[in-house]
């Protein structure tokens, strides 16, 4: 049965996949603007909630966390509780490669329902309408990104068509799939959790969580494909739990 269901998402995916990219991001991405990877800015941040340090990279007008977020402390944010985990639970993969988080994890919808000027009830089943910047569980002065943000990153690299290939990382993925990883962003194919509890698609894919939903059911998200050399902006349940890469403010 999970591996039916496995196969029934992807078979979504290529039914439909165009239109998605088409509504979350309003076309395809401008090239014009693109940043050559000389002109990069590596840097570093330390999450004072934890004291962890990523690497981070300028990429254009853009600074993202060149690393996948790996934050956990449910008590003091209580999203987390029950809702991220290590792929195949195994401490070691998140200490390499960053946790995976429910959409209403990555968004810190706790947080968010307990604004006093602003209350909002957000997560699976739910239609909150998000708006602006949404710092979620990323750390003070970072916040999840969007369609469109995503979008701008795909414009600074060479395109849409090319991002898989310069963004994704120079080892871990499957059948040579391998990118040059020429900006230092480093895409690691993480794979995801299904909301039934399997882990998929360790090797073959890097996802990221958007900060936008598509429906009370599906929130936006941008992924990287072994066997192709583009990104992907697709809509995924928010039950399923994907990686979280923050962009600073």
């Amino acid at each position: 049965m999970k591996y039916l269901k496995h196969l029934q998402l992807w078979s979504r995916v290529v039914a439909v996949g165009s239109l998605a990219l088409l509504a979350a991001c309003g076309g395809v991405s401008d090239s014009s603007k693109v940043t050559e990877p000389a002109d990069v800015t590596n840097g570093n941040l330390t999450d004072s909630r934890d004291g962890k340090t990523y690497k981070t990279v300028t990429i254009g007008s853009q600074t993202w966390m060149a690393e996948n977020l790996n934050y956990a402390d449910s008590v003091n944010t209580p999203s987390l509780k029950g809702k991220s985990w290590c792929y195949n639970d195994s401490v070691a993969n998140c200490e390499a490669a960053g946790r995976l988080y429910t959409w209403a994890a990555a968004i810190d919808s706790v947080k968010l329902a307990n604004d006093a000027s602003n209350p909002l009830d957000c997560g699976f089943g739910k239609t909150c309408g998000l708006s602006g910047k949404v710092q979620g569980i990323c750390p003070s002065g970072w916040h999840l990104p969007s369609p469109a943000e995503w979008k701008t990153l795909f414009a600074a690299v060479g395109g849409q068509d090319n991002a898989g290939k310069v963004l994704k990382s120079q080892s871990g993925w499957d059948e040579n799939g391998n990118g040059t990883d020429a900006y230092g962003f480093s895409a690691r194919p993480v794979g995801y959790r299904e909301g039934d509890g399997y882990f998929y698609d360790g090797g073959k894919y890097a996802y990221f969580w958007c900060a936008t939903e598509f429906t009370s059911g599906y929130a936006n998200n941008m992924y990287l494909r072994y066997y192709y050399g583009d990104g992907y902006l697709y809509d995924f349940s928010k039950n399923n739990a994907f990686p979280v890469r923050c962009l600073k403010d």
